[in-house]
């Protein structure tokens, strides 16, 4: 193993603050100058196992991010680790974060190793995340509390008009003159998606009112959102700071029998 030319490609694929020092047989220590947000340095090490070159923290991210009282061992922040873990190529074992080095491609498999561990140590990130992706869930946690189990049906589609399923409804309510379509949108894409499904259902000759809740409406597209609100009934903004106000329209709706 050359040291120099290792360091040298470290400096060349990431930047000149990283170095190589040397800490027992096959073991050395990294030093990069990425940091939590207390200043503290991420822990990286390179050492060789079983013939084998790999990354690792030994433990010091996870624990690191434990500090601040955030939970990671279960839920949706759970799932946002593994899904970072896995876009980066790291391995979790039992908390110690691991990456195996290809082909002597050491330069590469440090950056991709530092990027994983920024993403995880970046709480604003895992944070804004999980509320990205608890949307949905919030979504359908209101409807569940507000509209009886015997007057919903989630992931409605026609099945006469559409056996396949490609139109579909986030949650439909029942018992009221003209069935009430409910849709959570998180996203521009969403979005587009409901102003196809409703136009469609229009084609159908299905009789409905349509409701959506944006996660944040000013985040959609303009021109996307124009389209949408010509052709959606109802609409609420956010759905946080609405949760009274959409449950009163419901309720109001159900009641149109």
């Amino acid at each position: 193993m050359n040291l120099e030319l290792i360091e040298k490609e470290f400096k060349t694929k990431i930047c000149d603050e990283v170095n190589l020092a040397q800490e027992g047989l096959n073991r050395f220590i990294v030093f990069n100058p990425f940091m939590f947000d207390d200043g503290d340095h991420l822990v990286v090490l390179l050492k060789g196992v079983e013939g084998k070159w790999l990354f690792t923290d030994e433990g010091h991210t996870f624990m690191h991010v434990s500090y601040d009282d955030i939970d990671i061992d279960k839920g949706t922040r759970k799932k946002i680790i593994d899904n970072v873990l896995l876009g980066y190529g790291i391995k979790n074992q039992e908390g110690e974060l691991i990456a195996e080095i290809p082909d002597n491609q050491f330069g590469d498999a440090l950056y991709s190793y530092l990027q994983g561990l920024i993403k995880i140590t970046d709480i604003n990130y895992l944070t804004r995340e999980r509320v990205r992706s608890t949307f949905m869930e919030d979504f359908r946690a209101l409807i569940e509390e507000t509209v009886p189990s015997d007057r919903r049906i989630f992931d409605y589609y026609d099945k006469q008009h559409d056996p396949d399923g490609k139109y579909i409804v986030d949650c439909r309510v029942n018992g009221i003159k003209r069935p009430l379509f409910l849709f959570g949108i998180p996203q521009d894409d969403k979005c587009r998606d409901v102003t196809i499904t409703c136009l469609q259902f229009e084609k159908f000759n299905a009789p409905f009112r349509s409701m959506a809740i944006f996660e944040d409406q000013e985040s959609i597209n303009r021109k996307v959102l124009a389209r949408f609100s010509d052709i959606c009934d109802k609409q609420f903004s956010t759905l946080a700071i609405n949760k009274d106000r959409i449950a009163k329209y419901l309720y109001e709706i159900m009641e149109d029998k």
